[in-house]
């Protein structure tokens, strides 16, 4: 056996949104919100995934949503990678969620609980070793609550969770462990299949059972989404090194105005100019610089060793 990795947002949707997905949804939430207690006991998937209207890649309504019973609303939504104003989009989709229960001139008693479970695939929380962390609002200093569990948010996040099959214990262990791994599986591990819900959602996800339609876009999906995160984490490492440059500048020029006066705007440019490894190296070698011309001879060296083929096309013009 073959599975769909479950972190794609496309294999999220199928797995845990379509219609003979309620029992998978259910207990699913009953781990992750409730610890495993069977609070919820039935609910209604809105906007199921429909295999014969597959969704394209730039169709953007793949989040899981779910009302409850008891009418309380649920959102699930698979991130795997950070993106910018992160918390101010999960904060968006609850407040929606809430808000749109209501038309025009309705009263607000009809509102119902809404509530945000997020998976992400990094790191949000690095003060707390829980994989799951839930919120609500609260006094900020004295800690008791309001607003009655109206709006709450809950995060799970996966690369905190070590666990290995045979230490997976709750109900919430084992779900967790299969959106982290189920890609990885070659088969239904008996401590999974004992859960008839993951063993379904299992079925779900198994390669054998999807259309070529179905296998082409998890698979387009998830390049475009690891895509995604990969070019995030290249921006990061871009943003860090351009701080490190910037810092690297401000030192060596407080250093070399406080060496030899207040340097001239043009030497500045050529000092800002440098690449980092030879800014690093300016800031070595002008300990040993006794005036102002060993600096500019200095940076003069560094211009001329850039420009070899400028120098080349200048001597056979000369000629």
């Amino acid at each position: 056996m073959r599975f769909i990795n479950p972190k794609v947002d496309y294999a999220f949707k199928k797995i845990f949104g379509s219609e003979q997905s309620k029992e998978i949804l259910i207990s699913f939430l009953n781990a992750i919100i409730y610890d495993g207690e069977t609070v919820i006991q039935s609910l209604t998937i809105v906007n199921p995934y429909n295999p014969g209207q597959i969704l394209s890649l730039k169709d953007t309504y793949l989040d899981v949503k779910a009302i409850l019973a008891d009418g309380s609303i649920v959102v699930i939504e698979m991130q795997v990678a950070s993106m910018t104003a992160f918390n101010k989009r999960v904060a968006y989709n609850l407040a929606k969620a809430y808000a749109n229960q209501l038309t025009t001139g309705e009263d607000y008693p009809l509102l119902n609980p809404a509530i945000a479970v997020t998976i992400t695939d990094f790191i949000l929380f690095k003060q707390t070793a829980d994989v799951i962390n839930q919120f609500g609002f609260q006094e900020k200093t004295k800690k008791f609550e309001i607003l009655d569990q109206e709006l709450q948010l809950i995060f799970v996040e996966l690369p905190k969770f070590q666990k290995t099959l045979s230490e997976l214990n709750s109900l919430s262990d084992k779900w967790i462990y299969f959106l982290k791994e189920a890609a990885t599986l070659e088969d239904i591990p008996e401590t999974l299949g004992q859960v008839s819900e993951i063993e379904l959602a299992l079925n779900l996800a198994n390669q054998a059972t999807m259309t070529p339609e179905e296998l082409d876009i998890v698979d387009r999906r998830g390049m475009l989404l690891q895509d995604e995160k990969g070019r995030i984490t290249y921006a990061k490492e871009e943003g860090k090194e351009e701080g490190r440059l910037q810092q690297t500048i401000a030192l060596v020029i407080r250093q070399l105005n406080k060496r030899f006066g207040e340097i001239s705007a043009a030497i500045t440019s050529q000092v800002e100019d440098l690449p980092l490894a030879e800014l690093e190296n300016l800031g070595e070698d002008f300990l040993d610089f006794t005036s102002l011309d060993d600096l500019v001879n200095w940076l003069e060296g560094r211009t001329s060793a850039e420009k070899p083929g400028k120098q080349g096309r200048q001597m056979t013009n000369d000629k």
